[in-house]
């Protein structure tokens, strides 16, 4: 059995491990919040409802205990492949029901436990087969397979769902949406009692036709890219969703926020505000702003739809639009989803279309409506998703290795489960050096966990209060391409390097990666450079030191992992890795607004000494990643 683990290249199961472990969580995180959009959900019921399914992640380290006393780890992996495989099969047969909305939450929810699950299992697998040595390894692999998992099913998906959706009802609406400085930038309100004028999608003399189409007013838009006062776009949009919900378009959206009687709460007036004053008095960037930049935005526009004929009685069609291609600078800012019955498809429609406020060019983009079978189509997708769970089940069955130390734990009754599980969760807390684990796996990324919440504000905004005033379009290449190539890369050869020389060699060096390439947004802070080259480079050598140095994090928590129940523990490091990222990045918008981006990212700096001084505590095994103490 040794002999058949060692012929059994790691390259053969762990990609498709970890992409199977991305995968389900970016479904049910992600992909269930569009796939509500399209099929009518309120942005309240999504937002409330699906939030909660991220609850499996935060406290499975409360049932790791069950993974490591009961059954193998390979197992659990199989076991769980396939419960998420049969919970993409539910999720795709509940969707066409009357009550798809309730069905489809309490099958996500078996989804998130059991994909929780199997990421306890799975990395559990990885340590007990692999030995040291190929953890450093392929370590950067592991992540990396589960990054083109979140991307596979943010695009690759989406795109799928959309073909069916296209391929399933009418001929697309085709959105042709320009902007230029050279265009008008006044904002119009339709007059309704002048309706037979220019605009033949306000008269009420329809022309029979013998099929179903769907007609834009204009139909090519041109944008003017001067901004324009907030007000006047505000006004528009009230416009269009009061016309829009009044014939049924859309349903009214109500507020998710509940506002408490009674003015502030004891802790906002006695606490928060005088420590906020404080920070800002103390240590706020003193800017001379020239002109209220909230007061303008970009230049927005009504577009008119209507449908060619009445459809049948009871009948509904629903126009979903999204950007086709083209710059994402110009977006859709209302009247996403649309609903045609015999009542009102006689009337226009409005959705908006707006550009980016700080775009001072000319570019194009093109918007696509479709009006296909939404439920048959996601139906469909989820019947994929399933069908491939189903199939790496299989692979996996067959293909991952046998390690011996993947065995249950011997003599665990039902009378002693409950007393095995609480001696786990012990053990961990008795381990050597834990204080200062925990506090290395709390502090190590403090730096980077404030600063990720803040670079895509920090790009977006304008110069005048401190950012860099990026375009959508522009950002999505500075962050969402460079900078995942860049943090990508780091995590690659951090695993490669780690695997030659072994963690305590180059844990100073990641340690100081992660660290002092933070510098680079004080640069920019500083700078404030046009030169898109200059950021693309920064933002790279960034997520390059970030990708690089979180190496240092992973070896480690699978270092202090080691033992008796790695699987439970490593659980429970990723709980600690959890809270280290979460409870600093709560709190970094509001000390951005207090001190302004320039002293945000000073203070950044300063926060490196903790990573710094974490790291120069914790001890570990010189031999530790090292190939030539491998064994099998």
């Amino acid at each position: 059995m040794k002999k058949q683990t060692k012929q059994r290249s790691p390259w053969s199961w762990v990609p498709t491990l970890y992409f199977a472990q991305g995968l389900p969580y970016v479904a049910v995180m992600t992909i269930s919040v569009i796939m509500y959009k399209r099929l009518g959900i309120s942005n309240t019921d999504i937002a409330l409802y699906t939030s909660w399914l991220y609850l499996p992640w935060v406290i499975k380290p409360f049932w790791s205990p069950f993974v490591d006393l009961l059954k193998t780890k390979r197992w659990w992996v199989v076991t769980m492949q396939l419960l998420v495989g049969a919970g993409f099969a539910g999720i795709a047969f509940t969707i066409p029901t009357t009550e798809f909305f309730q069905w489809t939450l309490a099958v996500f929810w078996l989804v998130a436990f059991s994909s929780a699950t199997h990421d306890i299992a799975a990395d559990g697998f990885y340590m007990l087969a692999l030995n040291t040595h190929e953890q450093a390894m392929y370590v950067g692999i592991r992540s990396t397979f589960y990054r083109v998992a979140t991307i596979v099913g943010q695009g690759l998906l989406i795109i799928v769902a959309g073909a069916l959706e296209s391929s399933t009802g009418l001929k697309p609406l085709q959105l042709q949406v320009d902007a230029s400085p050279d265009y008008s930038t006044t904002i119009v309100l339709p007059m309704e009692e002048s309706i037979g004028g220019e605009n033949p999608l306000l008269s009420d003399n329809t022309v029979a036709v013998d099929e179903y189409f769907f007609t834009s007013y204009p139909e090519t838009i041109e944008l003017g890219t001067t901004p324009v006062p907030t007000d006047s776009v505000a006004m528009l949009k009230a416009f269009a969703a009061e016309h829009n919900t009044m014939y049924g378009f859309t349903m009214k959206e109500e507020s998710s926020t509940n506002a408490k009687e009674g003015g502030e709460s004891w802790w906002s007036r006695s606490v928060g505000t005088p420590l906020g004053n404080f920070i800002r008095d103390k240590f706020g960037e003193r800017r001379d702003v020239t002109e209220d930049v909230g007061t303008y935005t970009g230049s927005a526009q009504l577009v008119a739809i209507k449908l060619s004929k009445a459809p049948e009685e009871g009948e509904k069609m629903v126009l979903n639009t999204r950007l086709n291609k083209g710059d994402k600078s110009l977006s859709l800012v209302y009247g996403e989803r649309l609903e045609f019955t015999e009542s009102n498809w006689d009337k226009p429609a409005y959705m908006i279309i707006q550009a980016d406020s700080k775009l001072d060019h000319s570019v194009s983009a093109q918007f696509e409506g479709l009006s296909g079978n939404v439920s048959f189509a996601w139906s469909i997708t989820f019947f994929i998703l399933a069908g491939f769970f189903i199939a790496i089940m299989l692979y996996h069955r067959f293909i991952l290795p046998r390690p011996d130390s993947d065995k249950p734990a011997k003599e665990v009754t039902a009378g002693t489960i409950f007393k095995e599980f609480f001696e786990t969760f012990a053990s961990f807390f008795k381990k050597k050096q834990v204080w200062v684990a925990i506090a290395f796996m709390l502090l190590y990324r403090f730096p980077e966990a404030q600063l990720v919440k803040l670079i895509s504000p920090f790009l977006l905004d304008s110069k005048e209060i401190g950012g860099l005033g990026l375009t959508t379009g522009q950002v999505g290449l500075v962050y969402g391409t460079v900078g995942i190539i860049g943090l990508t890369l780091g995590g690659i050869i951090g695993g490669f390097v780690a695997a030659r020389g072994g963690l305590k060699k180059w844990l100073w060096p990641m340690a100081w990666s992660i660290s002092l390439t933070c510098a680079t947004f004080v640069y920019l802070s500083v700078v404030q450079p046009d030169s898109l080259f200059v950021i693309n480079l920064c933002v790279f050598i960034e997520q390059f030191g970030y990708g690089f140095g979180f190496t240092a994090y992973m070896l480690y928590m699978i270092y202090f992992s080691e033992g008796e129940h790695k699987t439970s523990h490593y659980a429970i490091c990723t709980a600690f890795m959890a809270l280290g990222m979460m409870l600093p990045g709560m709190a970094a918008g509001w000390l951005q607004e207090l001190i302004g981006y320039k002293h945000f990212f000073y203070w950044i700096m300063i926060c490196c000494a903790a990573t710094i001084a974490v790291t120069a505590f914790i001890k570990v095994d010189p031999s530790f990643g090292k190939k030539e103490v491998a064994k099998n």
